[in-house]
C-alpha cells in the first residue's frame, strides 16, 4: 500500500540518532525501497525511521508501507525494538564472497568473455531463422 510520506507520524521513537543516511539513500535511489515502512492504522511509524527519513530527503511524495494492527503502545515499542535487534549482519567472509562475485560478474576473465560472445553469436544466428 502506498501512503503519502507527510502523513506518517514518527513520535516517541526509541532510536535517537539516525546516523549517516548517505549510503541508505544511495541504495534506495539505485534499487528502490526493498523493505516497506511499517505503520499502524493511525499512520504512526512502527518500524523504518531511517528508511522514512531517507525517502523524505530523496524527495519522495509517497512510500510503500505495511500496515499492522496494534492495539497498545507496548506492542509498538516491542516491534520497533525487534526490527532493530534481531537482524543479523553479513559476516566478513560473506561480505568478501559477495563483493568477489560482483567483481567477477562486472569484470569477467578472458574465458568468460569468449563464452559470452559465442552465446551471443548463436542467439543472433538462431533468431534470424
Amino acid at each position: 500500500m502506498q501512503l503519502r510520506v507527510d502523513e506518517i507520524k514518527a513520535k516517541k521513537r526509541i532510536r535517537k540518532d539516525l546516523g549517516d543516511l548517505t549510503q541508505l539513500m544511495e541504495s534506495i535511489n539505485t534499487h528502490g525501497l526493498m523493505n516497506p515502512i511499517v505503520v499502524n492504522e493511525k499512520k504512526d511509524l512502527i518500524a523504518g525511521e531511517r528508511r522514512l527519513e531517507s525517502v523524505k530527503r530523496l524527495g519522495w511524495m509517497t512510500v510503500e508501507v505495511h500496515v499492522v494492527h496494534i492495539d497498545n503502545d507496548a506492542a509498538k515499542i516491542q516491534m520497533e525494538i525487534d526490527e532493530n535487534l534481531y537482524r543479523r549482519a553479513l559476516s566478513t567472509s560473506e561480505l568478501a564472497e559477495g563483493f568477489s562475485r560482483i567483481d567477477r560478474l562486472r569484470n569477467p576473465n578472458l574465458f568468460h568473455r569468449i563464452i559470452r560472445r559465442i552465446k551471443s553469436a548463436f542467439l543472433r544466428l538462431f533468431r534470424r531463422q
